[in-house]
């Protein structure tokens, strides 16, 4: 069973990303661990948007994933966007090894609203297990609670599990060969 690398790019380290990677092992039956932060590549900022590009920096990530990880998970604190949409809070490769989520609209504070660091690490740990969801090959699931439903807003984020349900855990859950599965 392969860890999942969890790498703050640079000015996301202020997080509590001990605690997020702590939840993320339980949630994913996977060991976790933190890497030291990578530079932001200022070639997925795009000046006309004020945004990076997630693409971009999802291959910082899948060329920067240590060989002992299975996958990858950046957070960033900077604001992420696909051409498609106005913004994301975050990517992934579907089926891939990287993921990125950004804490920047997770934040109470982007919306004028007094800080919650509870609330801040809950939206964090639910949008890292969702993106790392979808490089495990799941799509978005239509159980309301379930941590891979989709989410436009942030109060979506709050009225789901940071877990799977019990269909989309089943296909994620690791391997025993102990048991033969």
């Amino acid at each position: 069973m392969g860890a999942i690398c969890v790498m703050p790019f640079a000015g996301a380290e202020t997080l509590a990303l001990d605690a997020v990677a702590r939840r993320v092992a339980l949630l994913t039956s996977r060991p976790v661990h933190l890497t030291e932060p990578l530079r932001c590549a200022e070639s997925a900022y795009d000046p006309s948007r004020d945004q990076y590009n997630s693409r971009h920096l999802l291959q910082l990530l899948h060329e920067a994933r240590p060989t002992s990880a299975e996958r990858i998970v950046g957070i960033a604190s900077v604001d992420l966007f696909i051409p498609v949409l106005t913004f994301v809070f975050g990517e992934a490769q579907l089926d891939g090894s990287a993921a990125v989520v950004s804490s920047l609209r997770l934040d109470n504070r982007f919306y004028g609203l007094p800080a919650d660091t509870a609330r801040l690490e809950t939206r964090l740990v639910t949008e890292v297990v969702h993106e790392l969801g979808h490089t495990f090959g799941l799509r978005h699931c239509g159980a309301s609670r379930c941590v891979m439903n989709r989410s436009t807003y942030v109060e979506e984020i709050d009225l789901k599990d940071e877990s799977f349900c019990v269909q989309c855990a089943s296909k994620v859950q690791p391997t025993d060969p102990a048991r033969g599965l």
